[in-house]
């Protein structure tokens, strides 16, 4: 007869066995586990390896090729803009350096920088927009007129434009020299503007901005900087909107030019004016404006071509 014992010795042997069996199981299984994840590891550590040599290789590649538009820039661009003028314009995120690097290459085409104008934080925040529009059209000289709309880009444009171009039909200043000073005096009291001493309009225009915007109303202070420069191209013989990287984003001043047709079809854009390819560019666009066209340059991928004249990407 079996025992009761005899039930609780088979149980019992039954689950030792079935925990046997669990460890010996779960330790080969982690083994194996452990072993293909350790395999893994190795790839991705060489895939890792792999990836970052081709960047090391894509950036010395990149520094060549700036190495090399930096040495040839000044051959490249020498005598195209031969006795014309030029004014800057640069946003308060533009980098000195590549305003230098434009001024320095601007020179070699044969043409005279006038004076420079830099548009601080406050020219592009909203908060400050109306008290913008009202210094514009206090301080509108006789024989200006306005454009229609109301934004605060296109009107403080319609303001600087002619102050800072003078008239593509007969090249001459579109106002006198008292009241350019009063209406830059005006804009520079209200936190709007710095101006270079003696800035003298000349026939095209440079407007220099940074990369992507950034922050609360980054679309808004764009559009500013991007109808500002539309209109001044309206001003004169031709402007050309220069940013770095990132600005051809929708979120960026080239960005929001190249959404409007209308902007386009007059105002020229280079995307990667932080580089010197982008810097010999934006001036053979000033070239381009001369001839009365106008295009969208650069790396980015709403640009038609690298450069005035090369095959479309």
């Amino acid at each position: 007869m079996i025992s009761l014992r005899y039930h609780i010795v088979s149980i019992a042997a039954v689950f030792l066995a079935l925990a046997v069996g669990v460890v010996l199981g779960s330790t080969t299984l982690s083994r194996t586990l452990l072993s293909g994840l350790n395999d893994e590891n190795s790839d991705l550590g060489g895939q890792v390896a792999q990836l970052q040599a081709q960047r090391n290789a894509l950036d010395a590649r990149l520094a060549a090729a700036d190495s090399f538009a930096a040495t040839i820039g000044p051959m490249a661009v020498k005598g195209v803009l031969d006795k014309r003028t030029v004014v800057l314009v640069t946003t308060a995120d533009a980098r000195p350096a590549d305003r230098d690097a434009l001024k320095g290459l601007i020179a070699n085409a044969g043409a005279t920088v006038t004076g420079e104008l830099q548009l601080t934080d406050a020219f592009a925040d909203q908060a400050r927009a109306d008290q913008l529009k009202d210094i514009v059209t206090r301080l509108l000289p006789a024989g200006v007129q306005l454009p229609t709309v109301a934004d605060p880009g296109t009107l403080a444009g319609g303001l600087l434009g002619p102050l800072l171009l003078i008239n593509k039909a007969d090249n001459k200043p579109q106002a006198s020299p008292e009241e350019t000073a009063a209406a830059l005096a005006g804009l520079t009291d209200g936190g709007f503007v710095t101006a270079s001493p003696d800035l003298k309009p000349a026939q095209l225009a440079i407007v220099l901005t940074g990369g992507a915007a950034k922050g609360d109303g980054a679309g808004d202070r764009a559009a500013t900087v991007a109808r500002f420069a539309a209109q001044v191209d309206r001003s004169g013989a031709g402007t050309v909107l220069a940013g770095g990287a990132g600005s051809a984003d929708g979120t960026g001043a080239v960005g929001v030019v190249r959404a409007d047709t209308a902007a386009t079809s007059i105002l020229s854009t280079v995307d990667n004016a932080d580089s010197p390819a982008g810097q010999i560019v934006t001036v053979l666009a000033l070239v381009e404006q001369l001839e009365g066209a106008s295009g969208r340059y650069g790396s980015a991928g709403n640009a038609q071509a690298p450069a005035p004249g090369a095959p479309a990407e």
